[in-house]
């Protein structure tokens, strides 16, 4: 009679052989082209829509009449507002949610800050940041506590609310001090 071997030998080979298939085909897998993500600019016709995570680049170029020195500036046909320093350069910029009525194109002053509150939309929001007002409403900056984007405004809703991602929002929050500039371009 011939001996056959026992089970558990035969178990621990093809355990050795499956983690050595594993190894191999991790090895191969490792080999190939490594995926990269990216994401278009947004277009000034497209309708702005801050990804869900917020942009920290400073690829676009601040508008040529947007000002000097140290400012937010936001301009109504790209719907994005960049941070930009002593020195003219961009530190940050990303793309924001505009409400229904926007401010005239010209030069504003941050003149009141505010926490936290609700917004028109029923959404609590924070980081308010407060510079110009136009049809009897008060426009800010600001951005939803939860991080949403704003619902969809009801036909012939006004609204005066600029809205960004949670993170840009922390970050317009700490450059944009009262007494900041804010420059709108169209």
């Amino acid at each position: 009679m011939r001996a056959v071997p026992a089970p558990k030998v035969w178990v621990t080979g093809l355990t050795v052989g499956a983690i050595a298939a594993v190894a191999f085909l991790a090895v191969k897998a490792d080999e190939g082209a490594k995926p990269t993500a990216t994401a278009p600019r947004p277009s000034a016709s497209a309708s702005a829509q801050p990804s869900a995570s917020p942009s920290k680049s400073t690829t676009a170029a601040v508008p040529d009449d947007s000002g000097t020195g140290r400012r937010v500036v936001y301009s109504l046909a790209e719907k994005r507002v960049w941070l930009v320093d002593a020195s003219d350069a961009a530190q940050r910029t990303f793309p924001v949610w505009p409400g229904t009525v926007s401010p005239d194109p010209g030069s504003y002053k941050v003149d009141v800050r505010r926490d936290a509150t609700t917004g028109s939309d029923g959404v609590q929001i924070e980081h308010i940041i407060y510079f110009a007002s136009k049809s009897g409403l008060s426009i800010a900056f600001s951005n939803a506590v939860d991080g949403s984007s704003p619902p969809a405004v009801a036909s012939g809703s006004q609204t005066s609310g600029i809205r960004m991602a949670k993170a840009d929002g922390s970050a317009l929050w700490t450059f944009g001090e009262t007494g900041t500039t804010v420059v709108v371009v169209a």
